[in-house]
């Protein structure tokens, strides 16, 4: 905290009785008046004009240097802030349930300074988010049983001194200043225990920190939306916990603000939508859905298989539609409007995979996955292990599987019964078709005018007594995009196909260097690795799920235009697009600093390599303008999970 000067001396005339001060005054204010001095006048002074930054034409993003914690795979480089007064970078290790600190005085070698915990705090927690507001630093803390409430702590940047605390919501998983530093807002997810036996209400925490040692927290949750399940179904918006109210149900993310520090919208990447919230009277006022990605649309085109011969196949795939679930979210502002930039990252529940019992024994008690393939959904044999959920909704005896409606899926197979042979989804559900993909079982089967499921029999006639769903439509996760969005949740503008696009054409390379070519391992995980043409080849492996899977955004503006930096969670690297038009985004760059492709991560971090591997796995990332910067230009840091570095990396600016 900044020392405030002693106050200063007061000037004579302040130690008159008050009568002769203004007499004095007046006197003064006549003789300026009547010209009582000979001297001229001083001329009025003309204020300095405002710097106005330069705008660049272009970028390039060149790594400069990094932070690296030794650690693989366990989540120790996630999110990072900066702060400028002290130089300090501030990342959370997920791993040590604590903040990294880290001088980034030199950006080419950022240096480990200390670790933050919150233990004093609150007693075995875990730190999960960090945001900082000049030479503050806020931390979002994990209750050490998720489900219970977290807690906020305030810190000064410059020595880590704890200012003061308080009580949020459950497991707060995002936390952010307001534009005036007045105000701290955390995301509190809510998640349920992993048998989902307890199911938290997920709110968004709203802390006044003028007073540090005595912070006030309001609560803006979703209890006005309880009761309200069915219309809110109705306008789009995905409501399935096993028993969950809309209050339980709902579960915020992350969290962009306008630039008044008004108005917030908080993603609900499960629920595929944003809630809009007044900060000044802590009130959830909207709930908006996002809607569906149609992939059967030309544009939309995504690539569905991963063991189709390590081909790259990206096309259109009527029926088939992306729930956007983005995970980060940026606003910024054109025109005196506000606008969203979100990655679509997508996120299916599965809560007691790891419990051999719940699929086991089909005990509801023990869980709730809605994931499936495709081909577990409609093959026979894939339902002795689906969930005992599904089971229920498909009121399925015999275990028959779900059916294609071949209206919507007759184009790769899908038939139905015909002079006593069986209705099926036929090549849909094979590796090269649609078999592999990843979609949610929760929706997409036809129901009646109250949403009830219908049956169908296995000639693929409805029947009351049938013990099989039919699905006209297959919703996958995420929209391997990033979407920007008008402030009322209207899309303005989606990359569609582009990503995937990029990422397969000669245009696109990877490495620090720029030397190897994306097409070669397109689609790969950022845990796994092995030579071309070999069994372990790993190009195409995330066709299946979630693609490229764009998960981290920031945004920054240079000049007069405004750049969003978007991180490719799988795939890795970040995607730079120049987004000052909101309705038409133009690539500007790509930099992946991942450079060893054709071996495992795993076995060489093993091997005391991981070094020579790079970076992989980015989650968060930071934009800091020039004027903030510790070498003067602007840089972007990227925490990146798997691979515990924190990267620091350089725009070059064209003009």
């Amino acid at each position: 905290m900044k020392t405030l000067p002693a106050p200063a001396k007061a000037p004579s005339h302040a130690r008159l009785p008050a009568h002769r001060v203004a007499a004095s005054l007046v006197m003064v204010a006549v003789l300026a008046a009547c010209g009582g001095s000979d001297e001229p006048a001083a001329p009025t002074p003309t204020p300095p004009a405002p710097v106005v930054e330069a705008t660049p034409a272009s970028l390039t993003l060149e790594k400069i240097g990094a932070y690296k914690s030794g650690l693989y795979e366990v989540s120790a480089a996630e999110i990072p802030a900066y702060d400028a007064a002290s130089k300090r970078l501030f990342v959370v290790n997920a791993q040590a349930g604590a903040i990294d600190v880290i001088d980034l005085s030199d950006p080419t070698q950022p240096t480990f300074i200390s670790q933050l915990n919150a233990n004093s705090v609150l007693a075995g927690s875990s730190i999960n988010s960090v945001a900082v507001f000049n030479g503050m630093v806020a931390v979002a803390i994990q209750a050490p049983v998720k489900t219970n409430p977290g807690r906020m702590a305030l810190y000064r940047a410059s020595d880590l001194t704890l200012l003061g605390s308080a009580t949020v919501g459950s497991l707060p998983d995002m936390i952010v200043f307001t534009p005036d530093g007045k105000t701290v807002l955390t995301a509190n997810e809510g998640e349920p225990s992993d048998d989902y036996q307890i199911d938290p209400e997920g709110s968004i925490s709203i802390i006044d920190i003028s007073n540090p040692a005595r912070l006030v927290v309001r609560t803006a949750g979703f209890g006005a939306f309880t009761g309200q399940e069915a219309a809110l179904r109705a306008k789009g918006i995905r409501l399935y916990g096993p028993g969950a109210s809309a209050s339980q149900d709902l579960e915020p993310e992350y969290i962009a603000l306008s630039a008044d520090g008004l108005t917030a919208w908080v993603t609900l990447q499960e629920n595929n939508a944003l809630a809009k919230v007044d900060i000044a009277t802590a009130t959830v006022t909207d709930i908006l859905p996002l809607g569906f990605k149609n992939y059967g649309a030309a544009g939309n085109e995504l690539d569905v298989s991963d063991r189709d011969g390590s081909t790259i196949n990206i096309k259109t795939w009527p029926g088939v539609y992306g729930m956007y679930q983005p995970d980060a979210m940026a606003s910024y502002t054109v025109g005196g409007k506000t606008y969203l930039v979100t990655a679509n990252e997508g996120d299916a529940r599965a809560w007691g995979e790891d419990n051999p019992a719940y699929l086991g024994t089909q005990n509801p008690a023990l869980g709730f996955i809605e994931e499936l393939r495709v081909s577990a959904l409609t093959r026979a044999a894939g339902w002795q292990v689906v969930p005992p959920q599904l089971r229920t909704v498909a009121g399925s005896t015999p275990l028959a599987g779900a059916l294609l409606d071949p209206a919507a899926f007759g184009y790769c197979g899908a038939t139905a019964g015909v002079s006593g042979t069986a209705a099926s989804p036929g090549t849909c559900n094979a590796n090269g078709e649609l078999g592999r993909l990843n979609i949610s079982w929760v929706q997409g089967y036809k129901t009646d005018t109250m949403g009830a499921p219908l049956r169908y029999n296995s000639l693929g006639v409805q029947d009351p007594a049938g013990d099989r769903l039919m699905y006209d439509k297959l919703y996958s996760y995420g929209a391997r995009s990033f979407s920007i969005w008008g402030d009322d949740g209207s899309l303005v503008w989606d990359s569609g196909a582009e990503i995937e696009k990029f990422l397969a054409s000669a245009d696109c390379r990877l490495g620090t260097t720029r030397n190897i070519p994306c097409a070669d391992f397109f689609n790969s995980g950022h845990n796994e690795g092995g030579p071309k043409n070999s069994p372990t080849w790993t190009k195409d492996s995330r066709s299946d799920a979630k693609g490229p899977e764009p998960e981290g955004v920031a945004v920054g503006t240079i000049g007069s235009k405004t750049f969003a930096f978007i991180g490719l969670e799988r795939m890795g690297g970040v995607l730079v697009y120049d987004i000052t038009n909101p309705a038409a985004p133009t690539r500007v760059d790509y930099l992946n600093t991942r450079d060893e492709w054709e071996t495992d991560p795993k076995t060489e971090a093993a091997a005391g390599r991981l070094a020579a591997i790079g970076d992989l796995g980015p989650e968060g990332l930071v934009f800091v303008p020039a004027a903030q910067s510790p070498n003067g230009k602007p840089l972007l840091i990227v925490g990146n999970e798997v691979s515990g570095t924190t990267a620091v990396m350089q725009l070059n600016l064209t003009y």
